[in-house]
C-alpha cells in the first residue's frame, strides 16, 4: 500500500475522501436521501444560479447516491486514474479529473436544470477523454493507441446505455468527456512547441467560453 501511494498519492487520495464522505453522508441520513445530498453539496442547479452556491459544481463530485454507484465509480477512478495519474503526473491529472467534473456538473445543470446530480462520473468520463486525445496526440505509442481505443467503445455503450435508462446525468457523463478531453490538450506535455501551443490556446478558449455561456444560462434559469 506505501508504494501504491508512492505511485499514484492523488488517486489514492480521492478515492479515500469519496469512502469517507459517503460514511458521512450514511451516518447523517443516507446517501438515497435528496434532502441530506444537498446538504452535503449535491448538484441543484436552482441553488447554483440563485444562492450563487457554485462550489457545488466541485463537491457533487465527492458525493455518491447509493452502495453500488459509490463501489461501480470508486473502482472505475481508481483503475482509470492510476493509469493517467502514472502516464501525465500527479497535477496534470488532478487538474483534469477537477474540471472535468465542474465541467461535466455545469452541463448538466444547463440541461436538467430542476434534478439533483451527484457522483465522479463526470470525472471518470473526463480521463476517458484523456484517453481518446493521447491516443490521436502520441498515435505513435502502441498501447495508448490501444487503450484509446478500448475506451472510445466503453464510451459509445455507456453513452448508449445513459440514453436507455432514466435517471442516469447523461449530459454530466458528455460535458465530463469534453472537459477531458480538452483539458488534455491543455495540459498535456509538450512535444511539438508551436503546435502544442496552438492546441493549449484553442483548448483553453473553448473550456473558458463554454464556462461563461453556461454560467449564464443557469443564472437566467435561476
Amino acid at each position: 500500500m506505501q508504494k501504491l501511494w508512492r505511485q499514484v498519492p492523488v488517486t489514492i487520495t480521492l478515492v479515500g475522501l469519496m469512502l469517507i464522505i459517503y460514511a458521512g453522508i450514511t451516518l447523517t441520513g443516507g446517501s438515497q436521501n435528496p434532502y441530506v445530498l444537498i446538504h452535503w453539496g449535491a448538484n441543484y442547479p436552482p441553488l447554483l444560479g440563485q444562492a450563487q452556491q457554485w462550489w457545488r459544481l466541485l463537491t457533487a463530485g465527492f458525493l455518491h447516491i447509493g452502495l453500488t454507484h459509490l463501489i461501480l465509480n470508486c473502482l472505475m477512478l481508481y483503475y482509470l486514474g492510476q493509469q493517467v495519474e502514472t502516464i501525465l503526473g500527479k497535477w496534470r491529472f488532478l487538474s483534469i479529473f477537477l474540471i472535468s467534473v465542474i465541467w461535466g456538473n455545469l452541463l448538466s445543470a444547463c440541461i436538467s436544470p430542476h434534478t439533483i446530480a451527484a457522483g465522479a462520473s463526470t470525472g471518470i468520463f473526463g480521463l476517458l477523454g484523456t484517453f481518446i486525445f493521447l491516443g490521436a496526440e502520441r498515435h505513435n505509442q502502441l498501447l495508448l493507441r490501444q487503450l484509446a481505443k478500448q475506451y472510445s467503445w466503453l464510451v459509445v455503450i455507456n453513452l448508449v446505455f445513459d440514453f436507455l435508462v432514466p435517471g442516469i446525468d447523461v449530459w454530466g457523463h458528455i460535458g465530463g468527456l469534453v472537459a477531458g478531453f480538452l483539458a488534455t490538450a491543455f495540459v498535456e506535455s509538450k512535444n511539438n512547441l508551436a503546435n502544442h501551443s496552438i492546441k493549449r490556446f484553442l483548448s483553453g478558449m473553448i473550456l473558458i467560453l463554454a464556462v461563461m455561456i453556461m454560467v449564464r444560462m443557469v443564472i437566467n434559469y435561476g
